[in-house]
């Protein structure tokens, strides 16, 4: 919701800015200072500068280092407003998946509001260093999962949206392991982000934007602030900017307006037809209902067609061809078995849910220099930043896990006592109803009146304090810091399971009515209530370290040394909803209550959770000249973590080789640790409802068709509960990191750089999953045959006792029969070993001329190999599915081949050609995201179904002039001008939205004073 000082300039931006409209662009130029705005600007110019990688002072080692650097004007012309589309157009960094669109399943366990997630290499978040100033920044307040092995652990990241792409210098991507330079979670890379320093002047800027496809629009307003004091001595910059965006719903385009996607398949496709594009839901206001407890064939309510053999029955709009009888005046009924009436997510009711959020920013920084008069400097910064959202989200509906009862002395049960206002008619019940009624079981039913409505309100303030100065030969620098984020999230219109299962037994109308089907009043509101999660992430931090770039002198040149010691200290708190961590007990009619059951319908139930770690390094690093045309660097770090008991020890090793001059050979060997996170270590018993597949009742369901020709007896597919177990046993991840490449320059004006890189990965946390522990208890049984049921299957797959139908489709299967699953027990591990392999190309040309100045540069990242090795009990599924006893479409999740699963592409690509003459100036942008698979669309003789690649272009147009005296640059900007949408995948939306925008094209204007 936006607060005053929102709207009040929001309503400012209106009245400067005429809409533009049309659209997209995009553009990055890593490692190259932009020419546009940059005239005059080297490589060698930004190699010079380079802060991360090395903390020696003037290291010459950097320029042999791997290094991307996007220019703060790079990221102009890139017209991005956050943090995560930075990152989207920086073709090192894969899926955000953090992002809005995506985190639809995960409810209040989702990191929602305005957050965005660091994934360098697709590695998996959590696996990047995130530095400001080259110092460890505070991760995001709230974490949610992540896939890593077969099912979800948490994870978490330094929220990409606090970093500003507004009134910093530059963005550095270390693209190698560099614990031993700055330690834990520098395993695919480090994103450095250098602010501003020294500033002065005062310039203001607002942009605009318009979508072709789109209703809303965004507006940004950045000032930036700087001047200098004390004949010099001092100098403060300040940088502020303002964001503010309209929500993206599902109802502004109609390829988003209906969660069945099946009419979008081409008809020729193998895909036409399948089921899995129908993204809608059997969970509705038109409900089925089964009978508690169900009755024998010989009733009158299944002899006269009331309920199916089952005792189920479903309701439907009056006047429907499908119905049997009446319930009321606006809902009809028939027995189970017609079709269902389904719930379309996207529009339902009118009411679409969001892609992304309404969202107010805000973001200021301050940097204060000031040299002391005595040889020392003191340097200060001060972040703050606050963010508001407000999105809306689908309605809920109750796990098949915890159902609710409608009493039979509810005031709205047709099948009810005798007096009840709506039983119904006698002679359509019979004999068979008895007089006390009969309860009811809401099944496939959603509480769809009302969306869920989520407020979000974010903020993260950081403040260090540091002093830098020089003792003889040696270079010192200390600095302090304290930075606190936290979210405060606020989901309306949630459901509680107390006060829905009071309202479900009212025998008064003031009772809930589950048979309106949306057309009338139903009493919902008396069981809607407020869930929060209120979550809190501190950091504190302390270093001090010791830096001469001339310890000694070699015949190559002298010996750099940087020593150093840093300690901090960091924590989190995740406070729960009462109804969530178990203060509000709800117990459903099997006796299943908490841990396992929450008072949220819809919300799996989360205990409060807290941690805490102090951290105490020491590292040194040298950099060593060993001949004139080659230098080499050397690193150690060790580092002691209060709440694991293994320390860790890594070194790196990495040179530079000149053999002549335009040819210069770069290369490294480093190894890197990533701790167990602490909500993987102080997590308790945690119960996960998800939607899963029950492979075994699969296998069983396919021997059954094949027997009889009867299909999808069993159902196979639905909330499963998962209850994963924290372990204070986790040890550190350990990889080995390798790289080697060449960077050539054969003309002055020509760089060429080829770089390929390798991290193998050991004791990678995770869990081995839900549906990979039903494919291990099918593999059981399938080597049982019928042989010893009462100890075969797994004993992580708790089951009940079979029924009829399950006996015989898994007769037909030769197997030992399986009930429904009641839960699965997890627990986090260090599981096997992972391994990447990729290469980096670039290229970079610049030339002037009498028609302007042009530049060019391309940057394409190529992942080579993705695999996790399966060992263990994945083994176990990996030589079984190998050997032809599982089918091949049987997906074994997390392990063997992941290059091209699931968004893990095998290659991105940049490039931009950029011009400028006099108070002109253009630029032409492409990004291309390579094609990847969709798992869960393989087909059973494993055809895969690729999501095909996505290419998108951007265009700007520069004019410079004075305005009143005033510099002033107008930049008008298309992004996405071909109006390219995003490739159909199975999902939300119909596209993967990790990997892909579809928001078509959209221009925007861009106006730069500079006072």
């Amino acid at each position: 919701m936006k607060n005053k000082m929102a709207l009040g300039v929001n309503s400012a931006i209106k009245r400067w800015l005429l809409p533009v409209t049309s659209g997209a662009v995009l553009a990055v130029m890593p490692f190259y200072a932009s020419a546009q705005e940059s005239e005059g600007d080297s490589q060698k110019a930004l190699e010079e500068i380079i802060v991360v990688g090395s903390q020696i002072k003037g290291a010459s080692i950097t320029e042999a280092l791997a290094v991307t650097v996007v220019s703060a004007d790079d990221i102009e012309v890139m017209g991005v407003d956050s943090g995560d589309e930075l990152l989207q157009l920086i073709p090192e960094n894969g899926q955000n998946f953090f992002n809005e669109a995506e985190n639809i399943s995960g409810g209040v366990n989702s990191a929602r509001g305005d957050v965005g997630a660091f994934n360098l290499r697709n590695l998996g978040t959590g696996n990047t260093l995130v530095l400001l100033n080259g110092r460890r920044l505070v991760n995001s307040a709230t974490y949610q999962t992540e896939e890593v092995g077969g099912s979800f652990i948490p994870v978490n990241s330094v929220n990409s949206q606090i970093l500003p792409v507004w009134g910093i210098e530059r963005v550095e991507v270390l693209r190698d392991g560099a614990s031993a330079i700055y330690g834990a979670d520098a395993v695919a890379g480090v994103v450095n982000t250098v602010l501003k320093n020294d500033f002065e002047g005062f310039n203001l800027r607002f942009k605009h934007t318009e979508f072709d496809n789109l209703p809303g629009s965004r507006q940004n307003v950045t000032a930036e602030w700087g001047k200098s004091f004390n004949e010099g001595r001092t100098n403060v910059g300040v940088f502020f900017n303002y964001y503010t965006r309209d929500r993206v719903s599902s109802l502004d385009d109609s390829r988003w307006a209906n969660s069945d996607f099946s009419d979008r398949v081409p008809v020729d496709s193998p895909w036409y037809g399948n089921s899995a594009w129908r993204n809608d839901s059997i969970n509705s206001l038109f409900g089925q209902f089964d009978i508690v407890p169900s009755v024998s064939s010989s009733n009158s309510l299944r002899q006269n067609d009331v309920v199916d053999n089952a005792g189920e029955f479903e309701v439907y709009p009056l006047g429907d061809a499908r119905c049997s009888y009446a319930i009321n005046d606006v809902v009809c009924a028939a027995e189970d078995g017609q079709g269902t009436v389904r719930h379309n997510f996207n529009s339902a009711n009118g009411v679409g849910r969001d892609i992304s959020s309404e969202l107010d920013r805000l973001s200021f920084f301050v940097n204060i220099n000031h040299e002391m008069g005595n040889g020392v400097e003191s340097f200060t910064e001060l972040l703050a930043y606050q963010s508001q959202s407000n999105l809306i989200r689908h309605a809920s509906y109750s796990f098949s896990t915890s159902e609710l009862v409608l009493s039979k002395n509810s005031y709205y049960n047709p099948l009810g006592a005798v007096g009840s206002p709506n039983r119904l008619p006698d002679a359509l019940v019979g004999d068979g109803l008895p007089a006390e009624g009969l309860d009811v079981v809401l099944d496939n039913y959603r509480f769809a009146e009302v969306p869920r409505i989520i407020d979000n309100d974010g903020d993260t303030y950081r403040f260090l304090q540091g002093f830098r100065g020089t003792v003889g030969q040696w270079d010192w620098e200390s600095a302090v810091s304290w930075s606190r984020a936290t979210k405060d999230d606020i989901t309306r219109n949630r459901v509680s399971n107390t006060l829905m299962q009071e309202a479900l037994n009212d025998p008064t109308p003031a009772g809930y009515n589950p048979f309106t089907g949306g057309l009338k009043e139903s009493n919902i509101e008396r069981a809607l209530v407020d869930v929060y999660r209120k979550s809190e992430t501190e950091l504190t931090t302390f270093d001090v370290k010791f830096s001469n770039a001339e310890i000694m002198n070699l015949p190559a040149g002298p010996v750099g040394l940087v020593v150093g010691l840093e300690w901090r200290d960091e924590s989190f708190k995740d406070d729960r909803d009462p109804r969530l961590d178990g203060t509000i007990v709800f117990t459903d009619k099997e006796g299943d209550t908490y841990p396992f059951v929450s008072d949220v319908v819809n919300s799996s139930p989360t205990p409060d959770n807290s941690g805490s770690r102090s951290v105490t390094s020491v590292f040194a690093e040298l950099q060593v000249p060993v001949l004139d045309n080659l230098d080499v660097q050397l690193a150690l770090r060790h580092e002691d973590l209060s709440d694991i008991p293994e320390t860790a020890t890594v070194g790196k090793f990495a040179f530079g080789y000149r053999p002549f001059e335009p040819v210069l050979i770069r290369g490294s060997w480093s190894e890197a640790f990533r701790a167990p996170n602490l909500v993987t270590v102080n997590e308790s018993v945690v119960a996960r409802n998800n939607t899963r597949t029950d492979w075994a009742c699969e296998y069983a369901n396919a021997a059954y068709e094949n027997a009889t020709g009867t299909a999808d007896l069993l159902s196979c597919s639905g909330s499963t509960q998962r209850v994963a177990l924290g372990s204070d046993q986790l040890v550190p991840e350990e990889s080995t990191n390798m790289s080697l490449g060449v960077v050539l320059t054969p003309t002055e004006n020509l760089t060429i750089t080829v770089d390929y890189w390798e991290i193998e990965k050991d004791g990678t946390i995770g869990l081995f999953g839900e549906e990979n522990h039903t494919l291990l208890d099918l593999v059981y049984r399938i080597e049982a045959g019928t042989a010893n049921c009462a100890t075969t299957g797994n004993g992580a797959v708790e089951r009940l006792a079979p029924d009829d139908d399950q006996d015989l489709a898994y007769a037909a299967a030769g197997i030992c029969a399986a009930g429904d699953i009641s839960r699965i027990v997890d627990q986090y591990k260090n599981l096997d070993t992972r391994t990447m392999k990729g290469h980096d190309i670039a290229v970079f040309y610049d030339v002037d001329t009498d028609m302007g100045a042009f530049r060019f540069s391309y940057n394409g990242a190529f992942l080579d190999e993705f695999e996790q090795t399966a060992g263990g009990n994945a083994g176990t599924l990996v030589a079984a599915q190998a050997a032809g006893v599982l089918p091949m479409n049987y997906p074994i999740d997390g392990f063997a081949d992941l290059v091209g699963r699931d968004g893990n592409q095998d290659q991105k690509h940049t490039a931009r050609l950029s011009w400028r003459m006099n108070e002109y100036g253009a630029s032409l942008s492409a990004y291309k995201i390579g094609d990847f698979y969709q798992s869960s669309l393989t087909l059973a003789d494993g055809t895969r179904y690729v999501v095909p690649s996505m290419t998108t272009y951007d265009a700007t147009f520069d004019y410079r002039t004075d305005v009143m005296g005033t510099k002033t640059r107008f930049r008008l900007g298309v992004k996405n001008f071909t109006d390219e949408r995003a490739p159909l995948a199975d999902r939300y939306f119909g596209y993967f939205s990790d990997a892909h925008t579809d928001y078509g094209r959209y221009m925007y204007l861009d106006v730069r004073a500079s006072f």
